[in-house]
């Protein structure tokens, strides 16, 4: 996130499966296990359902192999060839928000989570919508399914709300072990923000310390299997599995990294035509996609030194390598549930929390100096040969994010497809092998979708999402009527969807903060507003959305402001705060160094006078 700075001159300123024996060496098996669809639906009949629901960090539409990626993902491309892989999944394009809308079923707003914690002011704290904490008798899938006799387990990052305020043992999580932040290191605990003191972990509600051995996915999937093996085999669970993957900083083993030697050589420009074709040819976007330009600000890769695109090619291989990494783990997790005779019984969900990263680490002339300065007071190691192992500090940057969000326009932090529109797995019992779906899915259906799997008993007016439990069964291919919409807004990014139709609303820096109008059936790369030429549905959608905005306590944000705005000055203020001592004693010893310097040339000056 050093990109997020003002300008980005003062960001880069100062800007037996589960035994510890198996983690001697990680490989990339394809370890998911055979099973048969007639099985599985025959086993829901007698007894409710097991749920594994797996959330990525920062995965872009085309991130999974079964979605076009590059990343070698067997896993859960196996599993999305014996279920169903969704086109239209959406969630917020802010991870917290998300996580919020995911664990209730609500709109973000209508439980407080209204925007990251790092991007709410003092006046947004005044209102309900923005509070960024939970009362106790707030209901998540884990309190509802809880209530219904499942276990309930999570592991990985948690991010809602003020650190350590919500955390999942209040909220029904019967083991928790989590990150309550909203990134880390992979390999410790260290911070990946420049101003940032800690990374808190939890387990139980209790502050703990990472072991020596750890690596996220790895470590994150023991933890799960360790709850899920200590549990009731006779009685139901629902496991949320929240992996690191591929949030800043990217990290993961040379072993992986360099399996990718050579493939994102071609560059972004090529390689986002390429994942186009591929999507197309899935079936995943209608053969009328185009591609979105990109933004002034993003570089031609054929402008790049032969050195730039080196190290640019090897910081998407370690994105690439970690993703493999990660489906190698949630085979293991995958395989446990096999030999447990558990894997017949449980549905498995895996999908991403929004849209790719694209934070850089590095800038072009002086910016660099401090950049480095700050690099060094932290002990990060970002040469080309430390890429991905400890003390790195990696990431993609905006090309290689429009290239993972293909054939979207933008990623993270905006209310494009990019930023939005992510991919989702699913397979288990009840769960129909129909491939590609394109009707749309709201991250807020899933907890009332997982309720009627699980057949618990729930008024669907008491969530803003609602179940597409029929279409995953293959009962149908809608989930909503034509005139039904829902919307989303995290400082003053938005969005509202009816059918084939979508207003959308982009903050600055990358937007204008104007609305416009896309036909998303022939145009989700966004590229031709038609509000122009269909001003009532235009105007109609826009008061829907003024509708939304009102029952959920969305507040308007002035023309000025936007969330990045507000990251970037309280990380100047951390900054600020954190390095003061380090540029003292810096501007002290160049001042002690000069000093020195007049001395010495005023002793050789009288030298030669006498």
């Amino acid at each position: 996130m050093y990109r997020l700075l003002p300008n980005a001159v003062i960001a880069a300123a100062v800007s037996a499966i589960c035994l510890p024996a198996a983690h001697a060496q990680d490989t990339a098996e394809d370890i998911v296990p055979e099973f048969e669809v007639s099985s599985i639906e025959a086993s829901v009949e007698t007894s409710p359902p097991n749920v594994v629901f797996v959330l990525f960090d920062d995965v872009g539409f085309t991130d999974f192999g079964a979605y076009g990626g590059d990343s070698r993902t067997p896993n859960i491309d196996r599993l999305a060839e014996r279920g169903i892989q969704l086109a239209r999944f959406y969630a917020s394009p802010f991870c917290g928000p998300t996580r919020a809308m995911l664990m209730t079923g609500m709109d973000n707003h209508q439980v407080g989570m209204g925007t990251l914690v790092e991007s709410t002011t003092d006046e947004m704290r005044k209102f309900p919508a923005y509070s960024m904490a939970w009362e106790d008798d707030q209901e998540t899938i884990a309190t509802l399914l809880s209530d219904a006799g499942y276990q309930t387990y999570v592991t990985g990052k948690w991010g809602i709300g003020e650190v350590g305020g919500n955390l999942p043992n209040r909220f029904g999580f019967d083991r928790s072990f989590v990150m309550d932040a909203t990134g880390g290191g992979n390999y410790d605990a260290k911070p990946y923000l420049p101003g940032s003191h800690s990374v808190e972990w939890f387990e139980d509600g209790r502050p703990v310390t990472l072991p020596e051995d750890w690596y996220s996915s790895r470590s994150l999937v023991d933890k799960m299997i360790e709850y899920i093996d200590q549990g009731d085999s006779e009685e139901p669970f629902y496991a949320f599995l929240a992996l690191q993957a591929l949030h800043m900083p990217i990290q993961v083993s040379a072993e992986y990294t360099d399996r990718y030697n050579g493939v994102f050589d071609a560059g972004w420009d090529v390689m986002r035509q390429q994942r186009l074709e591929r999507v197309k040819s899935l079936g995943l976007v209608p053969d009328t996609t185009t591609l979105a330009p990109q933004p002034e600000s993003h570089r031609a890769w054929d402008d790049l030194t032969p050195k730039e695109r080196k190290v640019s090619a090897r910081e998407m291989q370690v994105n690439a390598g970690m993703m493999e990494n990660a489906d190698y783990h949630i085979g293991r997790l995958i395989n446990y549930l096999e030999t447990q005779g558990l894997l017949e019984n449980t549905i498995i969900m895996i999908a991403s929390d929004n849209g790719p990263e694209s934070a850089m680490t590095s800038f072009e002339g002086p910016l660099n100096i401090a950049l480095d300065a700050v690099k060094i007071i932290e002990r990060f190691d970002t040469s080309y040969e430390n890429l991905g192992e400890p003390r790195s500090l990696t990431a993609i940057g905006p090309e290689w994010a429009s290239v993972s969000a293909t054939p979207f326009d933008l990623y993270k932090f905006y209310a494009s497809e990019g930023g939005l529109r992510v991919p989702l797995v699913v397979a288990g019992p009840g769960i129909a092998d129909s491939g590609v779906e394109q009707a749309p899915v709201h991250v807020a259906d899933i907890t009332p979708t997982l309720l009627d799997a699980a057949n618990v008993d729930y008024d669907p007016a008491a969530f803003y999402g609602r179940s597409v439990l029929p279409m995953l069964a293959g009962e149908t291919d809608m989930t909503r009527d034509g005139d039904d919409t829902f919307a989303f807004e995290v400082s003053g990014n938005a969005a509202l969807y009816r059918g084939q139709w979508k207003i959308t609303r982009n903050a600055p820096p990358m937007g204008d903060s104007q609305w416009r109008l896309y036909d998303l059936s022939v145009d989700p790369g966004e590229t031709t507003d038609l509000a122009g030429q269909n001003p009532e549905l235009f105007e109609s959608m826009l008061a829907e959305y003024q509708a939304y905005s009102e029952t959920v306590g969305a507040i308007e944000l002035g023309p000025d402001d936007n969330a990045l705005k507000v990251v970037n000055q309280k990380l100047v203020n951390n900054m600020l705060h954190k390095y003061w001592p380090h540029a003292t004693g810096f501007v002290l010893a160049v001042l002690l160094a000069l000093f020195l310097l007049f001395k010495l040339v005023r002793g050789l000056s009288r030298r030669a006078g006498a």
